[in-house]
């Protein structure tokens, strides 16, 4: 059995005339094009601990098969507005896992993407939890909602983007939630 001890997030740009190669250069941006990306659904383990980047990364390895979530987007249309976010919400109670959302989107800004990936990560957990609200009711109405009940402790989001390069090169936005094992031999 696999449950990640760590998560730390990551993000990154690229632009090449190749769409593959720009989402190649994003992940070097965002350091993480020497892992064997596999992308996870959006559960985030009860006893996962938020770290650095930096302390992230000494516990992986070049080749290393290695579970993200991971939100991206690529256009090559000029001067298109791009975003990929990644939202989190965690319970109050420990014990109980967390949610993480992503989300891509065309015309948004950084800050309208991570507040709807932090919205849906939010309502995610909301739903487990069993509390209600009304989804028709903006964010910041409901997000009072998810505080007053004190089930959920934490909400939080990050984004990158970029608008698209102006000769038509490709593009790409990446956001990366990473998980990992403390007690790996990397280095």
């Amino acid at each position: 059995m696999y449950v990640p001890e760590y998560l730390f997030f990551t993000k990154g740009i690229g632009i090449h005339k190749e769409k593959l190669a720009s989402f190649e250069i994003a992940l070097r941006d965002a350091g993480i094009a020497h892992l064997n990306i596999i992308e996870v659904s959006s559960i985030f383990p009860p006893t996962c601990q938020i770290i650095e980047y930096e302390k992230g990364l000494k516990f992986l390895c070049s080749g290393e098969v290695t579970p993200c979530v991971l939100a991206k987007l690529q256009s090559s249309e000029p001067v298109r507005r791009i975003v990929a976010s990644i939202g989190l919400a965690l319970p109050r109670e420990k014990g109980r896992y967390g949610f993480l959302s992503k989300h891509n989107a065309f015309g948004q800004t950084e800050e309208e993407g991570g507040e709807y990936a932090e919205d849906l990560a939010a309502t995610m957990l909301a739903n487990t939890l069993g509390l209600e609200f009304d989804v028709n009711k903006d964010y910041d109405e409901r997000r009072e909602v998810f505080r007053m009940s004190g089930k959920i402790v934490e909400t939080w989001h990050t984004s990158q983007g970029a608008l698209g390069d102006e000769t038509g090169k490709w593009t790409t936005v990446v956001v990366a939630a990473v998980f990992v094992h403390g007690d790996t031999n990397a280095g």
